[in-house]
């Protein structure tokens, strides 16, 4: 079963539906079932300069138009449910930036087969470690961790590549009609929005392949 996923590098809520959905498809490949799994692209804050000045709490304040106190018990909140997961958000260490270049190395990571590997190395090391995921070299350094070719990728993110995907599948979204992250689709037939939990997904996943054509 083909499913594309619909998220975005600086999504909090992309990692732990992430987690969720690899639950289920553990479950749904103990029943016999297969998944393939290609990661499209969705930017949240397009307008996000590379290197914004301040933290999380900075941007979220001044770029949604939140009161501070509500940003740091939003992301104390977020902490916990992450948590739940495995995950161990550092919100304080987060580097905000513009994602499209690291959305331009997942298509490439793609052409080499590694896009899975690559955009868990990227959520990882904007939400866990605290590392830049909006310039060249840094994605590059990420990119040569999971084996793909350093100065290949620096070749690419240093023109245009890929950008021509991203642009497209931001298109689809909104033929789609996709309006928020994460959002999964089955098979092309079915949509599942947001982190739902295991369960819902795999009722789901279940679901796509009942009513898949003979």
């Amino acid at each position: 079963m083909d499913v594309q996923i619909w998220s975005d590098v600086a999504c909090p809520w992309c990692y732990v539906g992430k987690r969720r959905f690899e639950k289920a498809v553990e479950r749904f490949r103990e029943e016999g079932g297969d998944v393939q799994v290609t990661y499209r692209s969705f930017e949240l804050s397009p307008d996000t300069p590379v290197d914004f000045e301040g933290d999380e709490v900075d941007f979220l304040a001044r770029h949604k138009g939140m009161a501070r106190e509500q940003v740091v018990g939003m992301l104390a909140q977020m902490t916990e449910v992450a948590s739940d997961e495995g995950l161990d958000y550092d919100f304080a260490a987060l580097q905000h930036t513009n994602t499209v270049l690291a959305h331009r190395l997942l298509h490439h990571a793609r052409a080499e087969g590694r896009q899975e590997e690559m955009k868990e190395r990227l959520l990882a090391a904007y939400f866990v470690e605290g590392r830049h995921v909006g310039r060249v070299d840094d994605l590059a350094d990420l990119a040569a961790e999971v084996g793909l070719d350093r100065d290949v990728v620096v070749a690419a993110l240093s023109g245009d590549a890929y950008l021509e995907q991203v642009r497209a599948d931001q298109e689809q979204a909104m033929a789609l009609g996709i309006r928020g992250v994460p959002f999964f689709v089955l098979d092309d037939r079915l949509g599942v929005s947001g982190a739902q939990d295991p369960d819902t997904f795999l009722g789901a996943l279940r679901r796509a392949a009942e009513e898949q054509p003979a």
